[in-house]
């Protein structure tokens, strides 16, 4: 081989050489720009574990938050407890209602209501000019106590063996209380004003039944001539003032 052809091929070779210096050189470069991509990747991770940290710090924001939920929920509790105490007062109303039973137990006191009868009463019949052929009765309470006339009267003339029916729409809305001194009233019709009564007779005593279920009778005095008596008679139940008797 030549001097000249060795030369040669030395330059070749050195050339070759040097090109592929020239590219690692460049690869290298570009190795480091991928590698300086990779920490580019590793800075975005990195922000992204800061992300992560900054997450675990609002998770931790979060803790908090559910502190701060969980102190509310206990607030709410005292709250509710509060609410408990409410009820609590309101049962303590409920007690004081309890206490206004008692005040029912006050309708208790005071003068004591019983069936009139003629121990405690005294009995009066008078004849009157209006309504024609009427009997009016007045019962007085000479006791110490309040009592009742309930019903109406069952009467008696002379030697009869059956009570006059009474006017049922005499009838009052409440029972006629007597405190002592008061006076009921109730009225009797005798006979018929047209004269239309059939088996009309005179009759000269009287008995008073302050009801139907009443064992004991008064016996007011009636007039001297006595009163006329027929099938038309008819009574008032017990009424609280004169008027409402004669109205019947």
């Amino acid at each position: 081989m030549s001097t000249s052809t060795h030369r040669t091929r030395m330059l070749v070779a050195a050339a070759l050489t040097a090109a592929t210096l020239t590219l690692t050189a460049c690869n290298s470069g570009e190795g480091v720009k991928d590698e300086g991509a990779s920490a580019g990747s590793a800075s975005t991770a990195a922000p992204t574990a800061s992300s992560t940290s900054s997450g675990k710090a609002s998770g931790g924001t979060s803790t908090g938050a559910g502190q701060t939920d969980t102190v509310g929920s206990t607030s709410g509790g005292s709250t509710g407890g509060a609410a408990g105490s409410s009820g609590t007062t309101g049962s303590t109303g409920s007690s004081g209602s309890t206490g206004s039973t008692g005040s029912s137990g006050s309708n208790d006191p005071g003068p004591t209501r019983t069936a009139c009868s003629p121990a405690t009463t005294r009995t009066a019949a008078t004849e009157v000019t209006r309504p024609l052929n009427h009997l009016l009765l007045t019962v007085t309470n000479t006791g110490s106590k309040n009592c009742n006339l309930t019903g109406y009267p069952a009467v008696r003339f002379g030697e009869a063996q059956s009570v006059p029916p009474a006017f049922e729409d005499s009838k009052p809305q409440a029972v006629v209380t007597l405190a002592p001194g008061e006076s009921g009233y109730a009225s009797v019709l005798l006979s018929a004003a047209d004269g239309s009564g059939s088996n009309g007779y005179t009759a000269k005593s009287l008995a008073v039944y302050f009801n139907t279920s009443a064992n004991t009778a008064a016996h007011p005095s009636l007039p001297a001539k006595g009163v006329h008596v027929d099938d038309s008679i008819g009574v008032s139940y017990w009424q609280s003032t004169m008027a409402d008797a004669l109205a019947w």
